[in-house]
């Protein structure tokens, strides 16, 4: 197997410390420090630089790094290969998904994974969506819920069709009592995600001719929700982000449809992983059995 100087390596960068890392790879952490001083000495140059606030890669590290995570990849898609041919079922899925998709997805997608292959073991982290992307490229994880444009060479998948609703205060009443018109937007104030507005939601705001000052950036979807509750303004969320129902705001959708496109994104070593192909195929049952048309409206 490739050498444990290469795991340290990573494991010390995704946990910021030599600590860290040596509590996950249960080793002391000179230990973790004498092999990436191997590993330095080896390749002929420095890979970190260590100080007072933790660790970082130089300049020659960040250009090996994505090298060393592809053969960690390579290794674990060997194990996993080797195991099914034994006959046996084992693994790790690495999962990236923005905040909707960890709330609303990943618990049913998990427990329903976890009764058909309880020995593969899940890791999910919650990210932006660009962020998901880039480590999808990167290989740092198995796959990832992404809704930005995809220029990554990367497989993709697409999920759902998401619609974009406007989240108004209890009391607010469209003009026309059921949808949100050009009308309805005039001299109104809206709060969403700054990653939102280049993405699907922009094309929304264009429509609705709402100007650039009378927007507010909020952390992430449930804060939208509640700002709006606190008549702040009014929220622009996909379906998928307001699932829980709040008695203390209403979703109108718009008098034009508008939606976000969600895909499964994965790169093309970790595709071929056993564990990865199952969580796949797991992913799309679910997605099926609970949007039958394919859409969140």
């Amino acid at each position: 197997m490739v050498s444990f100087s290469y795991r340290a390596l990573v494991t010390v960068i995704n946990e910021g410390s030599f600590h860290h890392a040596a509590q996950i790879l249960d080793v002391t952490p000179s230990a973790i420090s004498h092999s990436i001083d191997k590993l330095e000495k080896q390749l002929g140059f420095s890979i970190l630089l260590r100080n007072r606030s933790g660790v970082k890669l130089t300049e020659d590290g960040q250009l090996i790094l994505p090298t060393i995570q592809e053969i960690l990849n390579n290794e674990d898609r060997l194990a996993q290969e080797a195991a099914n041919i034994k006959g046996l079922t084992a693994g790790t899925v690495k999962i990236g998904a923005f905040s909707s998709a960890c709330i609303s997805w990943l618990p049913g997608i998990v427990h329903r994974f976890r009764n058909q292959y309880p020995d593969i073991k899940i890791e999910v982290t919650q990210s932006s969506f660009n962020n998901i992307t880039t480590q999808a490229h990167q290989g740092n994880i198995d796959l990832g819920f992404t809704c930005q444009p995809i220029n990554e060479k990367l497989i993709k998948v697409l999920l759902v069709k998401d619609q974009i609703y406007c989240i108004t205060p209890k009391g607010f009443v469209p003009k026309n009592g059921h949808s949100i018109t050009i009308e309805d937007t005039k001299n109104e104030r809206f709060i969403l995600q700054k990653s939102d507005y280049d993405g699907d939601t922009k094309q929304v705001l264009d429509r609705y001719k709402v100007q650039a000052n009378s927007i507010q950036f909020s952390i992430d979807d449930q804060s939208i929700i509640a700002m709006v509750e606190s008549g702040l303004g009014m929220g622009i969320l996909p379906r998928l982000a307001f699932n829980k129902q709040n008695e203390h705001v209403t979703a109108y959708p718009f008098d034009e449809s508008y939606y976000r496109s969600i895909f499964l994104v994965m790169n093309q070593v970790q595709m071929k992983t056993p564990a990865t192909q199952k969580m796949v195929s797991c992913i799309r049952d679910f997605i099926s059995e609970t949007y039958p048309d394919q859409i969140l409206k």
